[in-house]
């Protein structure tokens, strides 16, 4: 460890501008309501939003004005608790939802608070991120982990939160198929979370061969690399390869890669069901005829709601859902941005960094 994080109050890894990143020492947040806590944060899994706000600055109107402190996908033990604390004590291993809802707007109180107004979500300004020291949360978004689920696997339970949300979104159900486009962490833990729900046919769609290896190995039951060619093609290929009669029964584009989101539009039954979770361009083309032909459910899906953590939380303590082969390696504090630099450069699948003991 360094002198730096051996003698700082809340070590900080923060973004000043694009490719500008320090290591800065800000004070330790205090409890400003008797339901928070403190959590001294132990492991942080880098996003490509982190990552796409260390290249460009900003993500659609979220625009990095001020510095900003990195980092959402995070895990930690209880250093402090309010005096209105009931489920959670000191020393306590968490994972740690980083999205504050207002629970006072509509979105919020009829359950679907990932629709906040009001929401402040970590590292999306301008509210800070949690590759810190330290970070205050109210207690119902930190989620104890049990003894055989570890603080590493706890970091992971944000995005298979999001591949949770994902696969409700699409009522996946048993015997159903299910074509998975994107073979990144979302997309895997997408497929993951699909088997666990009772999919017979899980197919992980990408361009990287590699990517493809690592998914038939890990949820996926085939895998497909499509060709340059038209979206219908690749669908037709699909289909007669997978013997997907007409078509499948679920898409889920993790990808938000405009040919997948045709292919996936042309590869589904009449009646089938399309989600889309990952982002692309603002806007893009779309098959609108066949969605409308099919009489499709075309579904978006935004981050996680009510109940995903818990139930994330759950299949990986049942051992339904295996985290811990997506971890591809651990890097120090210090040494954050060399991570950063490493994901940017498509290396591993999800890189962690170790937060500083308290």
């Amino acid at each position: 460890m360094s002198t730096q994080a051996a003698t700082a109050q809340n070590l900080s890894f923060v973004l000043e501008g694009i490719h500008q990143v320090k290591f800065e020492d800000r004070p330790i947040p205090e409890l400003k309501d008797p339901h928070d806590v403190l959590v001294n944060v132990r492991y942080t899994g880098i996003c490509g939003s982190d990552v796409h706000y260390w290249e460009h600055g900003s993500i659609g109107q979220f625009v990095v004005k001020e510095p900003m402190v990195l980092g959402h996908e995070s895990s930690g033990v209880i250093s402090k608790a309010g005096s209105a604390v009931k489920t959670l004590k000191v020393g306590d291993q968490v994972a740690m939802e980083p999205g504050i809802s207002c629970r006072r707007c509509e979105p919020c109180k009829s359950g679907k608070y990932n629709l906040c107004e009001s929401m402040a979500f970590a590292a999306t300004p301008p509210y800070d991120g949690t590759l810190a020291k330290y970070y205050v949360l109210p207690e119902d978004f930190c989620y104890k982990l049990p003894s055989q689920i570890t603080l590493q696997e706890g970091a992971v339970m944000e995005p298979l939160s999001v591949a949770v949300h994902i696969v409700k979104q699409a009522n996946v159900s048993p015997g159903q198929s299910v074509v998975v486009f994107g073979a990144g962490p979302v997309g895997l833990l997408c497929c993951a979370v699909a088997k666990a729900f009772g999919a017979s046919k899980i197919i992980a769609v990408d361009i990287q061969p590699a990517r493809l290896d690592f998914a038939k190995k890990y949820a996926a039951t085939a895998t497909f690399e499509p060709a340059k060619t038209l979206a219908v093609a690749n669908a037709d290929r699909m289909k007669e390869e997978n013997e997907l009669g007409s078509g499948a029964d679920v898409v889920i584009d993790a990808s938000g890669a405009e040919p997948s989101v045709h292919t996936g539009i042309h590869v589904l039954r009449t009646g089938g069901t399309y989600v889309q979770g990952g982002m692309g361009r603002s806007e893009i083309t779309f098959p609108i005829m066949a969605a409308c032909t099919k009489e499709l459910n075309v579904k978006g899906s935004f981050r996680y709601s009510s109940g995903d953590y818990k139930l994330a939380v759950d299949l990986v303590a049942s051992g339904k859902v295996n985290v811990r082969d997506l971890i591809t390696g651990t890097v120090n504090f210090e040494d954050a941005e060399q991570a950063f630099k490493e994901v940017k450069a498509g290396k591993g699948i999800k890189t962690l960094i170790a937060g500083i003991e308290a």
